[in-house]
């Protein structure tokens, strides 16, 4: 008996910057003093790797391209195996990067620290970009997402876009400054950015929801971009095409860290597109991932069963 279901369309991500996310908390955060912290937690952090591991907590899979070297490198492939995230580890010299995020229980404030990442050579991420390349098909979709790491050019997710539309694939973008404005030069199907991140893009200050809007529909109207998806923390996000404008509130929800919530928010919509929902439906799940993701400490992502639950809340 043949199954009726449809596949979903297939997903690659790439990490080109990952890191190993070390969360804890102390009382008060003070110079010059020893902080005595409580429990931490390591978890393996990065755009595109965080992309990855949201769609396998939903229930999908994808393709996690990303580069790892030194002890670190080897203890953060070790954490995605336990996953069970598929992927493709590309070898480079330096060891991979740590970032820590520390909470000040006295005040609720967190502090997070981004540490540069080693320097990739032209073969590291040249190397990263034919694993990519490789791994992508037609009709489905590819997710290169996060900070570059030093040594790599500004054009390179600009080249996923163009290799994307040269295969009949969909890229989906979610960067900032150079990296950003290059792959927007290129075309893409969709971009991810948050309010700071437009108005560095547009060079100017967008304060209100209006003005984001606005520059969000520049962006489509240039024809740099088919979709925007604006997020905008508490205030939800803004779902931009070249025939309208929606702005979807949230679900009210208390906020224990933000930590992931972008990329918990673009792995739920792009993870519905490859199941075959409509733009609207796969907006609300992403906004809804991003919700679920804010409920959780530290550098913990969203679980399956918040996200479907605020999905539900925000479909009535």
């Amino acid at each position: 008996m043949v199954d009726p279901t449809p596949r979903p369309a297939p997903i690659v991500t790439l990490t080109i910057n990952p890191a190993l996310d070390v969360s804890t908390s102390t009382v008060t955060v003070r110079p010059e003093h020893k902080m005595r912290c409580g429990p931490s937690r390591v978890d393996p952090g990065g755009g595109g790797v965080n992309v990855s591991r949201v769609i396998e907590r939903l229930g999908g899979s994808s393709t996690a391209i990303y580069a790892v070297g030194g002890a670190t490198g080897q203890a953060y492939r070790q954490l995605l195996e336990a996953e069970g995230i598929i992927g493709r580890a590309v070898a480079i010299e330096g060891s991979t990067r740590e970032n820590l995020t520390i909470d000040e229980t006295s005040t609720g404030k967190q502090f997070r620290f981004v540490l540069q990442g080693p320097t990739l050579s032209d073969d590291e991420w040249q190397r990263c970009l034919t694993a990519t390349e490789a791994a992508m098909h037609w009709g489905g979709y590819v997710v290169p997402s996060g900070s570059l790491a030093p040594g790599v050019p500004d054009d390179l997710y600009a080249r996923v876009a163009r290799r994307a539309r040269e295969l009949g694939v969909r890229c989906i973008v979610d960067a900032s400054g150079a990296a950003l404005a290059a792959a927007l030069d290129e075309g893409v199907y969709m971009v991810k950015p948050s309010g700071r991140e437009l108005g560095e893009l547009v060079g100017s200050p967008v304060s209100t929801i209006d003005e984001k809007t606005e520059a969000a529909r520049q962006l489509v109207a240039e024809q740099k971009t088919e979709v925007v998806a604006l997020t905008l923390g508490g205030d939800g996000a803004v779902l931009v095409t070249s025939e309208r404008a929606v702005h979807v509130p949230t679900v009210p929800i208390t906020v224990r860290s933000t930590v992931g919530a972008g990329d918990s928010f673009l792995a739920a919509l792009v993870l519905r597109l490859a199941q075959g929902r409509d733009l609207d439906s796969a907006f609300r799940a992403g906004i809804a991932a991003g919700a679920a993701t804010s409920t959780t400490e530290a550098t913990e992502l969203c679980h399956r069963a918040d996200v479907e639950h605020f999905e539900e809340q925000l479909a009535r």
